[in-house]
This record gives C-alpha cells, structure tokens and sequence, in this order.
C-alpha cells in the first residue's frame, strides 16, 4: 500500500467477469442477518463494492481504496447509502463494535504486515459480525516467476527487481489459527480457478492490470515496452492461445470468521 502504483480501473476492468468470481464466492459464505453497516476495505474501482447493495439493501457501505484512480472510478455508483473514499489500510481504523461486515478482496497480498491488521480489523466488528478476506495465492504460477526471473536481469535490474518481489502469503490454516486466536469461528479454503480468456497475450493483458503493474512503472519510459514485449513473449510461450482462449490457472485463498458474540 505505501509503494502502489498508479492504478488503471481500465486495465483492470480486463476480463471483469473472471476477477470478479471470487468476489462473489467471497461473501457467498457470510451468513449475516441484519445488516447495517458494511466496509470494503480495497474496494478498487467499485464495480464490486455496489454488488454488495443486492446483498444488504438496507446497509449502509463505505468503500476504501488507496488509489485516487480507483476511487474516482467508483464515484459513478456512490449515492447516500454508498460512498466511497481514499484511505491506507494500514492507517484504517473503525469505531470498536461499530461494523456488521468487513470485506477484504484481493488487497491484503500488498500489504507484508497483514496479520497485524486482523485484530484491529475483527476489533470493528460488532458481536456476531463477520470478516471476509480473499486474496491471490498463485505467487509461485509462472505468469508471477517469469516476471521474476526477468526483472532480476539487466538492464531492468537495478530498477524492477526489488518491485518485482512479494512477501509470502499465509493460506488458510494461518488464517484459522490468527483469526481463532481473535474469537471468531473460521471457515477458510482455497480454490484454483481455471479462467479461460479471450484475445491475444491474454495472460499479458491481465497480469497489467493487477501484478506486473508496479514492476512496469518501476522501469524508464525508454525501457518499459522493450520489456513488456520480453515478458508477454515469454508469457506466450507458456499460456499458449488456443482456439477457443488461452487457459489461467489462478489459486485463491479464502477466510470468512465469525465474531463470537
């Protein structure tokens, strides 16, 4: 979060269906009655934070990102029971008791201190409200390796190799023993979503919208696309396009938690 880069919601509004189905299998799980008050802690470019409306139609949500350009793309669904605004994560904090759902979508992989975050974030929620976290687990596909591998070469290093690194994200059991530890009751899991994508170097198109985003603008504008042609090539060779789409294995990592009244 302190280092993010300018964020495009319209390069990550590429295939906004496939990123999407998380999201959704997410708050599936949250078992909530009377909902008054929701966060969406990462809420990006809003598309998702409004589905939340079909949910708890009576709630009011408040939607918080970090990048102005994601905010500002959110405002168009923003009206009295929906806002939106910029805020850190690491600097969020909420009156104790004062929420009746948290939701956390694919946000928490920035930030190397996440776990530190969750007793402040259960700490928000009423008694019997629920935290839900999604976040990226495919750290070691090779659509994030070889984005590696290459960053640490010249002439890219001495620019894109520390952008190009990620702390280790827990999986599910860390987040049963942190958020058991809190007094909440956990339901956590994983899945691999097999997206198929249409259009060419699809792979490419979504890494830029989300991964590969802070290793390309770490780069001179003089080398950028000499190395975005690099990786897509490689990325091609390993995503291969077939006729009906390019395949993309993609591991997710799910917690829901219950605080216990």
């Amino acid at each position: 979060m302190r280092t993010s880069p300018v964020w495009s919601p319209q390069q990550y509004g590429t295939y906004a269906e496939e990123r999407g189905r998380p999201f959704a299998d997410l708050v599936g799980r949250i078992r909530a009655d009377d909902v008054r008050t929701v966060a969406d802690l990462g809420c990006g470019p809003g598309n998702l934070t409004v589905t939340l409306r079909e949910l708890w139609p009576e709630a009011t949500i408040r939607g918080i990102d970090s990048s102005p350009q994601m905010i500002e793309a959110a405002q168009q669904y923003a009206d009295d029971q929906l806002t939106f605004e910029i805020g850190d994560l690491l600097e969020w904090t909420a009156e104790p008791g004062s929420l009746d759902v948290i939701v956390t979508n694919a946000v928490l992989q920035w930030i190397p201190e996440q776990l530190d975050l969750l007793p402040g974030f259960v700490k928000a929620l009423r008694p019997g409200g629920w935290l839900a976290i999604q976040i990226p687990g495919n750290g070691n596909a090779p659509s994030h390796s070889i984005l590696r591998d290459l960053a640490a070469t010249e002439p890219y290093a001495q620019y894109a190799k520390n952008a190009s690194l990620r702390a280790e994200v827990p999986g599910p059991d860390t987040y049963v023993d942190a958020l058991s530890a809190e007094g909440c009751v956990v339901d956590a899991w994983e899945t691999t979503y097999y997206h198929l994508l249409q259009g060419d170097n699809a792979v490419l198109e979504w890494v830029k919208g989300t991964g590969a985003r802070p290793v390309l603008q770490s780069l001179p504008d003089e080398m950028r696309q000499r190395f975005e042609d690099e990786y897509g090539a490689r990325l091609a060779d390993v995503y291969r396009q077939r006729e009906y789409g390019t395949l993309l294995p993609f591991r997710r990592i799910f917690a829901v938690a219950q605080k216990v009244a």
